[in-house]
């Protein structure tokens, strides 16, 4: 693959700035293409080093230190980052030859660092080359965490439990789900276009699309050019949207003319399903705790021509001193782990930490506990997440209706466009080919 050093010094600057500064790779890897000018190529090899190297960066690091006798921590962090770049192309990248991977790390490294460091980024990417077998990884029989872990680019307490839950092989799966570019999906913005339409459209502008096996307005994108060129994206023709967090709107099954809260709104990708679902016509409240996400609700909603919803700042665990009794449906997709979307987000894996299964129900329950004490009688509400873990799904919703007997729990798969049986539905993007997402849905007696 034949490709500029300029791109590589691109991506180094964005996994600095991950490494370093705690940027969030999507965010910083869409600024910084956005001031450059490169080519589709160098455009995809970039975003390729960036998501790779990071996501991988745990076990760069393991197969790094067998072939430095200077430990990673005592190397300067550019450094350390063209190490790893580099190791990533050699152990992850077949299409680019090994000597360009060793070649362009050492043209960084001398503008970047000294002859020392030059010495060592040359001896260790060349040792590597000669060597690759000196980095297997352990046997998966013998030690089934620390392979799943290190080849899967996984941290080891989240493989833990899924081993715990799923055994081996499914495990396995799931990792290697959380590792594969997801499709792009897209939600046709029904109040001005149909699917059908929608698809050729996009069709003419260069997109390679087929409808949702999901839902109705859904449609997944295999190839696409920037979203930002296309006009049918200015035009506010459609959202874009995972596909199972498409299926939120419809379990809460919103009509034209109620009113609804959606308990934390931010950015708007529900709360405009739920209006177009509501044909424009009725009032939703978008609520979000930050002031400067509203704004990303307003901007959506504007660009789609829906005008029912109303952001709101405000504490979504104290919902109900506001609306008591008054709504007709109301959704909390909750903040969560995310651990379901870890396929969308490359460098997250390594901000989860098992504590946050300790501490995020006791916010998803307080949240679920308020949006409750809104609902009038006979009305409906949604809970869901876009993570898997039991402590922030089935098990916050079981404690609310231990605590809240005058609502009912429904099969939320009758609910779906496409039915299914599950009472509470758990997507896995092994298993279903979606994010990772929890959906339920529960009635009050009227």
């Amino acid at each position: 693959m034949a490709t500029k050093v300029n791109a590589r010094e691109i991506a180094l600057k964005i996994i600095g700035e991950v490494d370093g500064a705690g940027a969030y790779a999507n965010i910083a890897l869409a600024r910084e293409l956005g001031r450059q000018r490169l080519s589709d190529q160098d455009r995809r090899f970039v975003t390729e080093l960036v998501y790779g190297t990071t996501k991988a960066g745990r076990t760069l690091d393991w197969i790094l230190g067998h072939y430095s006798n200077k430990p990673l921590a005592k190397v300067p962090a550019i450094i350390r980052n063209i190490l790893r770049m580099g190791a990533y192309q050699l152990f992850f990248l077949s299409k680019v030859p090994a000597s360009a991977a060793c070649n362009q790390a050492v043209e960084l490294t001398k503008k970047y660092g000294h002859a020392g460091t030059v010495k060592l980024v040359n001896a260790v990417l060349r040792s590597a080359v000669r060597d690759p077998e000196k980095a297997n990884y352990p046997d998966k029989d013998e030690s089934p965490l620390e392979y799943l872990s290190l080849k899967y680019f996984h941290p080891a307490w989240l493989v833990d439990r899924w081993l715990s839950r799923l055994g081996f092989a499914e495990c396995e799966t799931l990792c290697q789900a959380d590792n594969l570019t997801p499709p792009l999906s897209l939600r046709a913005n029904t109040l001005k276009i149909d699917r059908d339409a929608l698809l050729q459209l996009l069709s003419d502008e260069g997109v390679i699309g087929a409808a949702s096996d999901w839902t109705p307005e859904g449609i997944v994108c295999r190839e696409f050019p920037a979203l930002a060129t296309l006009e049918s994206l200015r035009q506010g023709l459609y959202q874009v949207q995972d596909e199972s967090s498409m299926l939120a709107a419809h379990i809460l099954g919103p009509q034209p003319g109620e009113f609804i809260i959606d308990a934390c709104g931010a950015p708007g990708g529900k709360s405009t399903h739920i209006a177009a679902l509501m044909a424009n016509r009725g009032r939703v409240i978008s609520v979000d705790i930050y002031e400067h996400k509203l704004k990303l609700i307003e901007e959506n909603a504007l660009r789609l021509g829906i005008d029912i919803i109303e952001p709101k700042q405000f504490d979504a665990t104290k919902l109900g001193t506001l609306y008591a009794g008054q709504a007709d449906r109301v959704l909390v997709d909750a903040p969560c782990s995310g651990l379901g979307v870890l396929r969308r987000k490359p460098d997250s894996r390594w901000r989860k930490t098992e504590a946050q299964l300790e501490e995020l129900p006791k916010l998803q329950s307080a949240i679920l506990q308020s949006a409750a004490d809104c609902v009038k009688p006979g009305g409906v509400l949604v809970y869901s997440t876009c993570t898997t873990e039991p402590e922030e799904n089935e098990r916050v919703v079981e404690a609310f209706l231990a605590a809240r007997p005058e609502f009912k729990l429904q099969p939320a798969g009758e609910y779906l466009p496409f039915p299914r049986q599950e009472t509470m539905l758990q997507l896995w993007p092994q298993r279903d080919n979606v994010d990772g997402f929890f959906l339920t849905r529960m009635v009050k007696d009227g």
